[in-house]
């Protein structure tokens, strides 16, 4: 399976993020021939205010972003994972993650369970259950006979999601970000290649790069796109920029990993 996974500096201008995200997605096509392109975490819209956060968020299906991603999908005949946007519900906001099939129909939703109510070594206070609501369910689906499991971002620092994404048959695991830049400088890679090791999965974060303003506040996203190999390897990455990571996913290679090293089999807890 070849994989991209798309590194965006995405800001509070809905429409000016929607063209950024489909001329990477165009380039990476064009030049790549990929089977899945991955986008980083809301990469439709961040930061901003509530109002801002409430006007561009998307009722499912529907809205710009949703329709965009469909089309390209079906228009390439690729996969796309959309990274997450803002999704509007009857009960508030969710931060979601839609996965597009070759015919451009939705195959897999995720709704962000951990949300990022954290004070970074800067100062500066984040609390994302403000303005957004918990998701409650662990997805896994099958993309042509590939286990793939869901994640978005803060969901990274909690090992048991992504040891039932394992139990559920993931192979492949998404992690779309928009790690800040104070957390990502010490701990976006160090817990991308644990999670890879650990659960002997293709790890695959896309991630916002950048800065942005959020209430008034200028902040800034790490960037530093990355696919991890099963053994933990740093395959393919992003500096800082726009720009999209590429790499080969060898599930035959995976399964050695897991036959000569059958951490899965000896494991002795179940809680």
């Amino acid at each position: 399976m070849r994989v991209v996974a798309v590194q965006m500096h995405a800001t509070d201008d809905k429409a000016a993020n929607l063209a950024q995200a489909e001329r990477l997605i165009r380039r990476a096509v064009e030049r790549e021939r990929p089977d899945l392109v991955a986008l980083p975490e809301t990469f439709a819209f961040i930061g901003g205010d509530r109002a801002g956060r409430e006007e561009a968020a998307e009722t499912l299906p529907g809205g710009a972003a949703y329709e965009l991603l469909s089309r390209l999908a079906r228009h390439y005949g690729i996969w796309i994972h959309g990274g997450s946007l803002f999704e509007r519900t009857e009960g508030g906001l969710y931060n979601t993650t839609v996965v597009f099939d070759r015919e451009g129909r939705e195959a897999a939703r995720y709704r962000k369970i951990h949300l990022f109510d954290v004070t970074t070594p800067d100062g500066r206070s984040y609390r994302e259950s403000s303005y957004l609501r918990p998701g409650s369910e662990v997805v896994a689906f099958t993309l042509e006979g590939v286990g793939v499991g869901l994640s978005i971002c803060y969901d990274v620092r909690f090992g048991e999601l992504y040891r039932e994404l394992v139990a559920r048959g993931a192979q492949l695991i998404l992690v779309p970000a928009a790690f800040t830049l104070e957390t990502g400088r010490d701990h976006w890679e160090v817990l991308l290649r644990a999670r890879a090791i650990e659960t002997q999965c293709y790890v695959v974060a896309p991630a916002q790069w950048g800065v942005y303003r959020a209430g008034g506040e200028r902040r800034r996203n790490y960037g530093r796109t990355m696919v991890v190999g099963p053994w933990g390897q740093v395959l393919a990455t992003v500096q800082d920029g726009i720009g999209y990571a590429v790499a080969e996913l060898d599930f035959a290679y995976l399964e050695q990993v897991r036959t000569q090293l059958p951490v899965h089999r000896h494991r002795r807890l179940d809680g």
